[in-house]
């Protein structure tokens, strides 16, 4: 059974390739593209598919778009309803129906040879729930919760997973939504709707929930498993934010508000599923389960044993998820979980080499590229990493990175200066497994950035640059059997310098994908004052780079 999953229709479009219930590759648009999030999520650009997303899927199993038993597609227009009729201000909405309606011709034209009849829609949500509770590694049978901004009338999903069956308990009708809300304070404190989200729950460690018993008048469970997300008066609490001016501890405080009545509110959805499944896992996904912070409050306070988050938890991972349940209702081999997030593209040691030498760049392959990164860091270094296949999602886990010393507080303004990121913004660590729970105390494991753990109190003069104003930190632990040149890396680090963590924040520059491709790698680390790039067993050094007269290797 080949089953491509495509995600297209709101934002960060994407493919995912199933095959025999194995996940083969996944990928988003922007990374081939190189527009952030793929598109913007308006109607106008609902036509737009991830055409080399899915041809880059299909070339990695060497597949024409004939030889597919089925395409999913994550948006089912017959459960869709006018907007005005779901309380949604979109008057253009009908243009994105329409656009979805047609996807199986749209398809077969992107990809020559697709019989279009073989074109399967997958209701959003059931998309991003088989995301999390088919890739999860953890249980056949648990729990399942789906939050995000809107999918065809709902915004929420609470389900559960049987083995290969996925149930429906309860989805919660449009206009009530957590990720609307969010969205809508997003764009009120002068960020990027739809795409900046991150910022204002970093934001929110700088503010007090001062707002919170006003909030919750408007934002609140209502105790059957649902919820009521809808008019807040946000201009009435504090003043918006225009994008060039300074935050104020005003829109920080209307952060902190925000962020504490979406995590009650969230305690309670919990608290409800975990009383109807009676699980001991919990897995989720949506855009509102990239927010690390109510995770960890969910893993803290919540009735689960274990919280699980698919590290492509918005739309993107939509692709993967309609492909993962074709593939548990259509095929009698079980699905098997991804083994990480590394699904995307990948070079082998000669192509990249033949990458450098085409780039006329000065380059050298140490005997040990992990002791070499490992030397530059302890020595005050910053260090593009670009190893292995491209992570599926928006974190950095070890393949596409920045690097840096950990105990330098001023790395945080470098890194941020670097990227051209707010300074308000945290960076994050990344520690050896068996070593976490010595510096962090969270959820453990937590390979995917997906919680945020409190730095123990000894450790946080020793590593001040990840240490977040609340004494937090969103920490990716490695599994030296998973990942073992991270890991080698980081055992050389503390070798030198007595710390077991490296900094780790996303190799790209603001307002850009995160690098994908040697190119990318190259462009960067030429435009950004990164002081050596280890791209496969390759180094390549800036003083070197930039010296008089310095040439590629012949």
């Amino acid at each position: 059974m080949r089953v491509l999953g495509i995600n297209a229709l709101f934002h960060d479009p994407a493919a995912a390739l199933v095959i025999d219930g194995r996940t083969v590759a996944a990928a988003e648009e922007e990374r081939f593209s190189r527009r952030k999030h793929g598109k913007r999520p308006v109607p106008f650009s609902a036509w737009e598919l991830p055409e080399q997303a899915a041809a880059w899927c299909l070339g990695q199993a060497g597949l024409r778009p004939e030889d597919l038993d089925a395409v999913t597609y994550s948006f089912d227009p017959a459960l869709a309803r006018p907007t005005d009729a779901l309380g949604l201000d979109d008057p253009w909405d009908h243009l994105r129906l329409t656009y979805a309606r047609e996807a199986p011709g749209f398809l077969s034209t992107a990809l020559p040879g697709l019989d279009p009849e073989r074109v399967r829609f997958v209701p959003h949500h059931m998309a991003h729930a088989a995301s999390s509770a088919f890739a999860a590694p953890v249980a056949e049978n648990s729990s399942v919760l789906v939050l995000d901004g809107r999918g065809e009338a709902t915004s929420h999903l609470a389900a559960r997973r049987t083995g290969q069956e996925l149930t429906p308990l309860h989805g919660q009708a449009l206009p009530h939504s957590l990720g609307l809300v969010y969205e809508e304070l997003t764009e009120h404190l002068g960020f990027l709707r739809s795409s900046d989200e991150y910022k204002v729950m970093a934001l929110a460690a700088y503010g007090t929930p001062r707002f919170l018993p006003e909030l919750r008048r408007y934002v609140h469970s209502t105790g059957d498993g649902g919820f009521r997300a809808a008019g807040v008066p946000w201009a009435e609490l504090a003043p918006a934010r225009p994008k060039d001016r300074a935050w104020t501890q005003e829109h920080a405080d209307l952060a902190a508000s925000a962020q504490a009545c979406l995590e009650e509110t969230l305690l309670d959805l919990v608290r409800w599923l975990h009383g109807r499944t009676h699980d001991d896992v919990l897995t989720m996904a949506g855009g509102v389960a990239l927010n690390c912070v109510a995770n960890s409050r969910i893993a803290r306070e919540g009735p689960f044993a274990r919280v699980w988050v698919q590290p492509a938890a918005g739309d993107a991972g939509t692709a993967l998820g309609g492909a993962l349940l074709h593939a548990a209702g259509a095929d009698p081999a079980p699905t098997e979980p991804p083994a990480g997030a590394d699904l995307g593209r990948g070079w082998s040691d000669a192509e990249l080499e033949a990458w450098l030498k085409t780039a006329a760049v000065p380059f050298e392959r140490p005997p040990d590229v992990a002791a070499t990164v490992a030397e530059a860091l302890a020595e005050n270094a910053v260090v593009a990493w670009f190893q292995g296949r491209s992570e599926y999602g928006p974190r950095a886990l070890g393949h596409r990175s920045l690097l840096a010393h950990p105990g330098k507080s001023g790395n945080l303004e470098r890194l941020n200066d670097i990227k051209g990121r707010e300074q308000f913004r945290p960076v994050a660590p990344m520690v050896l497994a068996s070593r976490a729970a010595e510096v962090f105390d969270g959820p453990l494991p937590s390979p995917f950035m997906l919680f945020v753990h409190d730095v123990r109190p000894e450790w946080r003069d020793r590593i001040p640059a990840v240490v977040h104003v609340d004494g937090t930190a969103r920490i990716q632990t490695v599994d030296p059997a998973a990942e073992p040149l991270v890991a080698r890396m980081l055992s050389r680090f503390e070798e030198r310098t007595g710390l077991p963590v490296v900094v780790n924040t996303s190799l790209n520059t603001a307002g850009r994908p995160m690098v994908d491709d040697p190119r990318d790698a190259l462009e960067c680390f030429g435009s950004a004052p990164v002081d050596l790039l280890a791209i496969g067993p390759f180094v390549v050094r800036r003083r070197a780079l930039f010296a008089e007269g310095g040439r590629g290797r012949e």
